[in-house]
């Protein structure tokens, strides 16, 4: 495709320029009210300069209100650029919202002053999820810059609230906008690895739980006086173990294959070694496989609770704390994944692969509006990371990709 080449090349043009918008995009730290930040008003702000003058005129911006934001709403931008086709309309959604730094001492540099060194661009957000936020918009403006038109329309998302939920993101702008289309093409890019072939299509369902163990507390030296919590609960922890018994079913669509079923967290219970301590929490973590559905493993979970219960004279209380059935996948087979797969090979050279994983990604409330979306981005995995980066080779390779698929017809 020799257009395809001197877009690739009009994109290489734009490499300082790129870094220097991820920089910029940086020192704005759009973190969630929820997280103790303002939101994303004043990037979304600095993004709308930049649409207005580089080729967007039809430019919508939905506010979904939060009192807890300065602003008393949280912003959602969508962006569409005329193709010479409207059948249909290739998205793609990045958020704006980033996630606090964490402990500042572990960073070695100020997280809003992005930095360049070796080939990456540091600081909070560069990977998650302003890579592919500025690779989509390069690509597009690098179509400008050549005469180019694009097939189809190309719309841009840039939503808020994904690090806390998209109840005031992608999910206010399905509820109340929905400018998707059932034939639209949508990429999200919130997932990947690290050599760009995963096309994220499935999700497990996540099921959290917190388990509360109550006993009799007393004394070390008396421990017939007492019930020790902690050991029913070590004795609940390793017999939920037998769930990967259970439920042993494999799916090779997905990375791991099987369904999990983790113990994580656990709460400090006693201060002082003797003591006996009356009451014990821990936390577990499952990713279950779709066809397993999540009130069956709860029922066999509350069923294992009750044996330790008798066995050890404890009351066990179970309570959620996230639950979320699995999302209809994205087929294999669909149009976005297809798109994808060419472009991933035109610039990268290697074969995408459709795959399922643990993990959650935004791509499920479109996939649960019944839209297939497909979850895809070359990164290092450094999101949510001190010292998170992002590889500049990556950030302009994407941006190839992205204008591949813009040029398919």
């Amino acid at each position: 495709m020799d257009r395809m080449n001197e877009i690739a090349e009009r994109i290489d043009s734009f490499r300082d320029e790129m870094i220097d918008m991820q920089i910029r995009l940086c020192s704005y730290p759009a973190i969630s009210p929820a997280s103790g930040g303002e939101g994303e008003v004043k990037k979304a702000e600095f993004l709308l300069e930049f649409l207005n003058a580089n080729g967007f005129s039809d430019v919508t911006v939905i506010k979904a209100p939060d009192l807890d934001a300065p602003a008393g709403y949280r912003p959602n931008i969508l962006a569409i650029y005329k193709g010479k086709n409207s059948a249909k309309t290739i998205w793609i959604m990045t958020h704006m919202d980033v996630v606090p730094p964490g402990e500042l001492e572990l960073w070695n540099g100020n997280p809003y002053k992005a930095w360049v060194e070796e080939g990456k661009i540091f600081g909070r957000g560069v990977e998650d999820n302003q890579q592919d936020m500025v690779a989509s918009l390069y690509a597009l403006k690098a179509l400008f810059a050549e005469g180019t038109i694009p097939e189809y329309n190309v719309g841009i998302a840039l939503v808020a609230d994904e690090e806390t939920g998209s109840e005031k993101g992608i999910d206010y702008v399905l509820q109340k906008s929905n400018p998707f289309r059932a034939q639209d093409l949508i990429i999200v890019p919130d997932a990947g690895n690290k050599d760009g072939t995963m096309i994220e299509v499935a999700e497990k369902g996540i099921l959290w739980l917190k388990f509360k163990t109550l006993g009799i507390q007393a004394h070390g030296s008396t421990p017939d006086k007492g019930v020790n919590s902690f050991r029913a609960a070590s004795f609940l922890v390793t017999e939920l173990n037998r769930l990967y018994e259970f439920y042993p079913d494999q799916d090779p669509l997905f990375d791991p294959p099987i369904s999990t079923f983790e113990p994580t967290k656990k709460e400090s219970n006693v201060p002082n070694i003797n003591t006996i301590p009356g009451e014990d929490i821990f936390y577990m973590d499952s990713r279950i496989l779709p066809r397993i559905k999540l009130d069956e493993v709860k029922k066999k979970i509350k069923e294992m609770a009750e044996k330790v219960e008798k066995k050890f004279k404890v009351k066990i209380t179970i309570e959620d704390v996230q639950e979320a059935p699995a999302a209809p996948p994205t087929s294999p087979e669909a149009p976005v994944v297809h798109a994808l797969q060419k472009a991933i090979k035109a610039v990268y050279k290697k074969e995408g692969k459709p795959i399922g994983i643990g993990g959650g990604t935004v791509a499920a409330l479109f996939r649960r509006a019944k839209f297939d979306a497909a979850c895809w981005s070359k990164v290092e995995e450094t999101a949510h990371q001190p010292n998170e980066y992002c590889v500049i080779d990556n950030m302009m390779g994407d941006a190839k990709v992205f204008a591949h698929i813009f040029l398919q017809k």
